[in-house]
């Protein structure tokens, strides 16, 4: 039994794994709280993250848990830097609101230097729940199409030769997913004050992912000002979450950040 400081973690070798437990995840964990009062911090590291292994090794079901969540019941992220891991863990430990932790976890971070954190960023730093684009404030007024989006995407989006040569677009991370940081992100869009568009990029299918929360009806009249465009650029609508053909996944891959940096 999991006592009321106790942190426990339970990893999955590959997000679709927690398909298994979902009659424990929908009974006990995600509405414990409202049943019978309980809740815990026990954290869920579900890998998740578009490599080319096929669908039983693509998804954790970002939309499912989003779904699940609601007044406060579970935590959400999808953290993109070893320092954003850390902090969150350490904020799941300590935060005196106690409630079950879902990370998805992409698996390629782990060796991708460009995700590393300096050590000043573990000891300093905190959980940021979005981040900017870091080089926004040098071209903040030349910006007219924001992508917004999650995960290790982040840096396929960065890394592509499209996005170094394109001053008009910019690319901001949402770490944490739920509770939604609808503050963080209505500060973000108004800091660029010349945009056309509004971009959700993913890698899931359109009827997957984060896509369906993050842009509701209500919040996109509430967020997205007026004569701003709200787009999406992922996969299409599908049944499985992955291609499980190699060729067709790295056809996808590269085109989603080359029609994302396209303006």
């Amino acid at each position: 039994m999991q006592t009321p400081d106790t942190l426990v973690l339970w990893e999955a070798q590959f997000g679709d794994f927690v398909n298994a437990a979902q009659v424990i995840v929908d009974q006990f964990i995600v509405s414990g709280l409202v049943k019978w009062g309980e809740t815990s911090r026990l954290t869920l590291l579900l890998p998740h993250g578009y490599e080319g292994a096929g669908p039983e090794h693509s998804s954790a079901r970002e939309e499912r848990f989003l779904t699940l969540a609601a007044e406060g019941n579970i935590r959400c992220a999808n953290v993109s830097t070893p320092a954003q891991y850390f902090h969150l863990l350490r904020r799941q430990a300590l935060i005196a609101s106690e409630r079950p932790l879902i990370v998805f976890t992409p698996k390629s971070l782990l060796r991708n230097q460009r995700s590393f954190s300096t050590l000043r960023d573990l000891a300093e730093g905190n959980l940021r729940h979005v981040i900017d684009d870091p080089t926004g404030a040098e071209r903040r007024e030349k910006v007219t199409r924001l992508l917004l989006c999650t995960g290790r995407i982040y840096y396929d989006l960065t890394g592509h030769e499209r996005y170094a040569e394109n001053e008009r677009v910019a690319v901001a991370r949402v770490e944490v997913l739920y509770p939604f940081p609808r503050e963080e992100i209505v500060e973000l869009i108004s800091s660029y004050p010349n945009l056309k568009e509004i971009s959700w990029v993913q890698e899931e299918p359109r009827n997957m992912g984060a896509r369906r929360f993050m842009f509701t009806r209500n919040r996109e009249r509430e967020m997205v000002p007026p004569g701003v465009k709200l787009d999406y650029v992922g996969r299409p609508y599908r049944a499985s979450p992955g291609e499980g053909y190699p060729a067709a996944h790295h056809i996808e891959q590269e085109r989603i950040p080359r029609e994302a940096l396209t303006v």
